[in-house]
């Protein structure tokens, strides 16, 4: 019998064990990505088209037509389209991207094969609706208009128009006046071009029946390919802005710079510095800022990797009164970090926090199709994850100092304040 009263032993573990996917290449070209996994009859086709921010044409325009694809077809409006899914128990969900939109339905696996037909209009004749666009058009500048109140919301705006610049894809959102300048050609052109061709990934409980019919209905789909647009690289000059809010009683503090992509050596140092830094409730940044000085409810720091580039950002609100020293307090630790060697404790606990997070987020076949796609879209090799895990497992503090002063030194930050 377990005696609860007695705690387990640790068990560390460096496995990562993904689903083998299947990948079938339709008659058109389409590849399909097959994750089968999970006891529940339940089952998510997700389709992936490079068509966001990236490459669209105006401020806007990939957000609107992604968004807008359920909004009517050549044969169905709005509503007929939300009462055939919704009489099936499917659910759309479409999540336009700076690199990618996608277009993903959730549903058991005894009807979800009803609604290919549907999905294959949505996708290759949607009409974009005037009154439609004119709809979700008002819903989006009454959402934007109470954005930016948001101190937080103008801060993370800055910062990325900072990072890379306000014309490039990555830096810039759209406005009030592009907003309202959109217009319905723009959706269908964008559409016309970018979501002429697509993946398919599939998980759950996929069953051969299902893939035949999901096949029969996409490979006469008509494709066509279209060249990626190209940026410019941002030049990055480190700064540091103070936009004043009278109306606001709170500080949003942004501090950000470029870093590295996933394939680059130093990488997996960066997961891990960060992470130590702000990255779990347990970082230096929570224990300094939240817990011993009490000048915030939460800060913390991230890696945001994009398909072109990526950069490390640090985020907190506090009290107007207290700008200053909670921006002093996060220089300090990243100097901290530059210039003292991280303890063994710290490391150990650090590392084990970070690679039991990255393994439990593959609890589900979707889960686990989530990482596939990633490694898809990014063009990483098929053992990223496990590597991944190997190289976090074999850092040493040394080569962690050696990162924060290539990557955490607070001169090369730019900061952006608001409030």
């Amino acid at each position: 019998m377990l005696d609860r009263t007695v705690q387990p032993a640790f068990q560390k573990s460096a496995a990562f064990d993904l689903i083998r996917p299947e990948t079938i290449a339709l008659k058109n070209g389409i590849p399909v990505i097959v994750v089968r996994g999970g006891d529940q009859a339940v089952v998510k086709i997700e389709f992936v088209f490079d068509a966001g921010k990236w490459d669209e044409p105006q401020p806007g325009v990939s957000y609107f037509t992604a968004h807008l694809l359920q909004k009517g077809t050549a044969s169905r409006n709005s509503y007929e389209i939300s009462n055939e899914a919704e009489k099936r128990g499917i659910h759309f969900e479409v999540s336009p991207g700076h690199d990618f939109t996608s277009l993903a339905l959730f549903g058991l696996t005894k009807n979800i094969g009803e609604i290919f037909e549907l999905t294959r209009e949505i996708i290759t004749a949607p009409v974009f609706p005037q009154y439609e666009l004119d709809q979700m058009r008002a819903i989006y500048t009454q959402s934007l208009k109470i954005n930016l109140e948001k101190t937080s919301y103008i801060a993370s705006l800055e910062l990325r128009k900072k990072l890379f610049g306000s014309e490039h894809p990555y830096g810039r959102d759209a406005g009030l006046d592009e907003i309202n300048a959109l217009d319905r050609d723009w959706l269908l052109n964008f559409h016309r071009v970018r979501f002429g061709n697509f993946r398919i990934i599939c998980s759950g409980k996929i069953t051969d029946e299902l893939l035949r019919s999901l096949i029969s209905y996409f490979e006469t789909v008509d494709l066509h390919t279209a060249e990626p647009k190209t940026f410019e690289a941002a030049i990055t000059t480190v700064s540091s802005d103070f936009i004043e809010k009278e109306s606001s009683v709170q500080s949003s503090l942004r501090l950000g710079r470029k870093a590295v992509d996933r394939l680059h050596p130093d990488y997996a140092a960066v997961l891990l510095l960060n992470h130590i830094f702000g990255g779990y409730f347990g970082s230096r940044l929570m224990k300094n800022i939240r817990e011993e000085k009490g000048l915030t409810y939460g800060i913390s720091s991230s890696v945001a990797a994009l398909k072109r580039a990526s950069y490390i950002t640090v985020g907190t609100d506090v009290n107007k009164e207290n700008r200053e020293i909670a921006m002093q307090e996060i220089k300090n630790e990243m100097t901290a970090l530059c210039d003292v060697i991280v303890g063994k404790n710290e490391l150990e606990i650090s590392r084990n926090h970070f690679i039991g997070s990255l393994q439990s987020e593959i609890t589900t076949p979707f889960a686990h199709a989530d990482k596939i796609k990633n490694l898809t879209l990014f063009g990483l090799p098929a053992d990223y994850y496990q590597q991944l895990i190997h190289k976090i497992d074999a850092l040493t503090a040394a080569d962690l100092q050696q990162a924060a002063n290539t990557y955490l030194s607070p001169q090369s930050f730019t900061t952006v304040a608001v409030g």
